[in-house]
């Protein structure tokens, strides 16, 4: 950042009085400009046994399969986000339930945060930031070409929920995870290839 957003003056980086951290901070208008994380927020769209997913037709990850989600705006829930989201990448509408994963990406500035939902009907089509969208069975998920780590423990989190008979009578617990590293290659099962 170079220049103040609130008067336009240029700004300097240094630690404001009373905090810990180096900010920017305008000199003209004593503004002190806080970056944070920004909210990254999606669903785990269910039809009876099977996952909607989006094949992106965006970078990052352009042609890689995810789970529809997107950066939050002002004004609206996390849920309200999610729906939004899946709305806008698969066409979908669904009835979003309970908050079902939190992912911290640090070195990306991110959290990720998926809420299980049902899709309302199979009226699906995909949106400008999708190439395709499809349901899958659990078996067909191509863990190889999934787009981020976020992803694809979120995934696996709900089929080991749904195998266990959590996700059907609500007794999963909120999943969390701090994802520290950049994504890794990964083999066919999903798993790091190194």
């Amino acid at each position: 950042m170079k220049f103040c957003s609130n008067c336009g003056h240029a700004v300097a980086l240094r630690i404001p009085e009373g905090d810990t951290r180096p900010r920017h901070v305008c000199d003209n208008c004593h503004t002190i400009h806080y970056v944070n994380p920004r909210n990254v927020v999606g669903t785990v769209p269910v039809w009876q046994d099977k996952i909607l997913l989006c094949r992106r037709a965006i970078e990052p990850r352009y042609g890689y399969w995810t789970l529809p989600a997107g950066f939050m705006e002002i004004g609206e829930t996390t849920a309200e986000a999610g729906a939004r989201e899946t709305l806008e990448e698969a066409g979908a509408r669904v009835t979003v339930g309970e908050l079902f994963s939190i992912m911290n990406v640090p070195h990306v500035h991110q959290v990720h945060l998926f809420y299980l939902a049902q899709l309302n009907d199979l009226d699906i089509a995909a949106g400008e930031e999708s190439l395709e969208v499809r349901l899958f069975d659990e078996e067909e998920i191509p863990w190889s070409q999934l787009a981020f780590p976020t992803v694809i423990h979120t995934l696996r989190f709900f089929f080991e929920d749904r195998d266990a008979g959590r996700v059907r009578d609500g007794s999963f617990r909120l999943h969390t995870m701090d994802i520290e590293k950049p994504l890794q290659p990964l083999g066919p099962d999903g798993h790091s290839l190194s």
